[in-house]
């Protein structure tokens, strides 16, 4: 009891284990040495030999079981229902089994998984490291599926989950329970979202209104009858009827039918028994010939059309850049989980094997305790990681609603899309800004809706300036007594009975003299049209502005992708070193897991830059004005 074989010296004698008052002063490195240095002593002495030796190494092996006592209880307690349970020897994560939502499913070499450094696969070998990237054949552990209080799974809620299949896009499969795609979950945004679908609506009023305006070139038909009669006698019967029909060339067509028979009729509207009937013209010759009210509104109409279609598009492409942050907000939440869970079985595992070391006395207790710490404070950031996970998915589940206009969420098994993975990571070619810039000039809402603006208050201009002319119009009636379409034999209708020797001719005219209101008028219309001009020059500038910071940090995330992967690859290695290191007994476990903190940092951030490389795609796709 108390020995153990040399065989670092190769001689094949039992030593006995140091005292415990000497193998717990210093540190843990100190006493690993002071353990190899024992390992090569001479055979204990005779006086080693005898019950004074025997008593030291009993008393000193009893104390070091004491002492492991509280850990050894602390760690094999019961964890809670938010805690996976601790593996009580070495796990294999090689044969750990993902669960649905964190396991990303076979990856082709060149996706990104958890864990890795930002491509393919995950960590390089240590023994061979790779230039080109990470060793795909080594798979990452994952914790296995975790239970929260009342049985349910992370993420899971009790409010309308989607169903598989449920929802599904205009074109394309249903999503599927577990993967949600980023092209897809921005393709049930856009056709089911409230505010995309209240964004539909302004084309639908926009055509509406052009009817609205057409209206008043619609044909009008008039008719009116007055009769007066007192003490038997007739004193009059009035009839009118009219056909009046609108040109867009702003002459109005004419026809008629009137009757005036009584005895006090005003003789010059007296018509007979059989009516007079009329055919004729209303033509301005002066405001209204070349732009009227009628037109404008039509030409208005049809301009704020083009101003609908850019708020729809406006309104339509905010909703999918916010879509779009949140979505890959979820994807970085989901890569962090991914990220903390493995950091966290890590250090399951060494505390199970430093348990076991320092139960066979290679390395002193405070190690295990060291060991635990980590541990625990690795639980902690797996759950505030997974705290993370599940709000990010409530939030990107807010964008979903159904055909029924009803809320949904995601099931709790979703999993949305890798980050983009090193193979993704393209730079902007040498001209692609002058083409966005072209492309932003056709497609910005705000530019179109600038434009759109100028063009009706262009039309305004054009009518107020044609109020400036005086009114003059001309009508012109060819007369014929009867019915137009009588029935009587005599006269006969339309039968060589107009004639230009039976009219009815009239011309009005009206003209202000100062015309103060009309200029005034065009004035501010005038001015508007300028403020319109220096809007449309500001938005064309910042527009550009957008473009410019969206290439820039296009580029910056780049170099920063590229910077940070180099660095991850050199915490890996600090790490795997560090580990050959503690293997060797060179080193101790906070030293360990300092090495392995700083690879998460850099693994983190590597991930939080992906994140934000896909943020600022949907941002540059937002400034030029395009959806997708």
């Amino acid at each position: 009891m108390g020995m153990r074989r040399n065989n670092a010296a190769g001689q094949g004698h039992l030593t006995p284990l140091a005292p415990l008052s000497k193998r717990e002063g210093g540190t843990s490195s100190s006493s690993n040495a002071a353990l190899k240095a024992r390992t090569k002593t001479s055979p204990p002495s005779p006086r080693e030999r005898g019950l004074g030796g025997e008593v030291s190494r009993a008393a000193s092996a009893l104390l070091t079981l004491l002492l492991l006592l509280p850990t050894l209880a602390l760690a094999q307690q019961k964890p809670t229902n938010t805690t996976p349970t601790l593996p009580k020897a070495a796990v294999a994560p090689a044969t750990t089994t993902p669960p649905p939502y964190l396991d990303p499913g076979p990856r082709p070499r060149g996706t990104f998984a958890p864990g890795s450094t930002g491509q393919g696969g995950a960590a390089p070998s240590q023994d061979a490291p790779r230039a080109d990237g990470p060793d795909p054949s080594r798979p990452v552990p994952i914790l296995p599926r975790q239970t929260l209080p009342g049985g349910s799974q992370p993420g899971q809620s009790t409010f309308n989950p989607i169903e598989p299949g449920a929802l599904r896009p205009a074109s394309g499969p249903a999503l599927d329970s577990l993967d949600v795609p980023f092209a897809e979950f921005l393709a049930l945004v856009s056709q089911f979202h409230p505010v995309a679908r209240q964004a539909g609506l302004n084309p639908q009023r926009a055509q509406l209104e052009i009817q609205q305006a057409r209206g008043a070139f619609d044909p009008n038909l008039v008719g009116k009858y007055y009769g007066k009669q007192l003490k038997g006698k007739d004193y009059y019967h009035d009839v009118e009827t009219a056909l009046r029909i609108p040109t867009w060339f702003g002459v109005d067509v004419k026809a008629g039918w009137d009757r005036s028979v009584g005895a006090f009729v005003n003789p010059e509207d007296f018509t007979g028994n059989a009516g007079l009937s009329y055919v004729g013209l209303s033509v301005p010759l002066g405001q209204g010939l070349l732009m009227d009210e009628r037109r404008t509104a039509v030409r208005v109409a049809q301009a704020l059309a083009g101003l609908a279609e850019a708020e729809r598009r406006a309104a339509r492409n905010k909703l999918l850049l916010s879509a779009s942050k949140d979505y890959w907000e979820w994807a970085l939440a989901a890569q962090r989980l991914r990220l903390l869970t493995s950091n966290e079985l890590v250090a399951a595992t060494r505390f199970a094997a430093t348990r076991q070391r320092v139960l066979a006395g290679d390395l002193a207790p405070i190690d295990s305790v060291e060991a635990l710490t980590e541990l625990q404070n690795r639980q902690a950031q797996r759950v505030a990681g997974r705290a993370q996970w599940q709000n990010a998915g409530l939030v990107a589940g807010t964008y979903l609603w159904d055909e029924q206009l009803r809320p949904r969420e995601l099931p709790p098994t979703a999993r949305p899309q890798l980050l983009p993975p090193a193979a993704a990571w393209r730079p902007l070619p040498a001209d692609s800004l002058q083409q966005l810039a072209q492309l932003a000039q056709k497609n910005n809402p705000d530019l179109l809706k600038t434009r759109a603006k100028q063009v009706q208050l262009g039309l305004e201009n054009r009518l107020l300036t044609n109020k400036l002319l005086p009114k003059l119009s001309v009508d012109y009636n060819l007369l014929l007594p009867g019915q137009p379409f009588a029935f009587e034999g005599s006269p006969q209708p339309f039968v060589g009975g107009y004639s230009a020797n039976n009219y009815k001719l009239g011309v009005s005219f009206a003209y202000p003299l100062l015309l103060r209101a009309e200029r005034a008028k065009r004035q501010l219309n005038q001015l508007k049209i300028r403020d319109a001009d220096f809007e449309l020059e500001n938005d064309q500038r910042q527009v550009g502005n957008a473009l410019q910071s969206a290439a820039n940090d296009w580029q910056a995330l780049l170099e920063q992708l590229r910077i940070q992967q180099q660095a991850t690859r050199n915490y890996e290695i600090l790490r795997n070193g560090e580990q050959i290191r503690f293997d060797n007994g060179e080193s101790t476990v906070f030293f360990i897991n300092s090495r392995e903190s700083s690879l998460l940092s850099a693994r983190q951030k590597l991930a939080e830059l992906q994140a934000k490389y896909a943020q600022t795609q949907a941002q540059l796709r937002f400034a030029v004005g395009l959806s997708q």
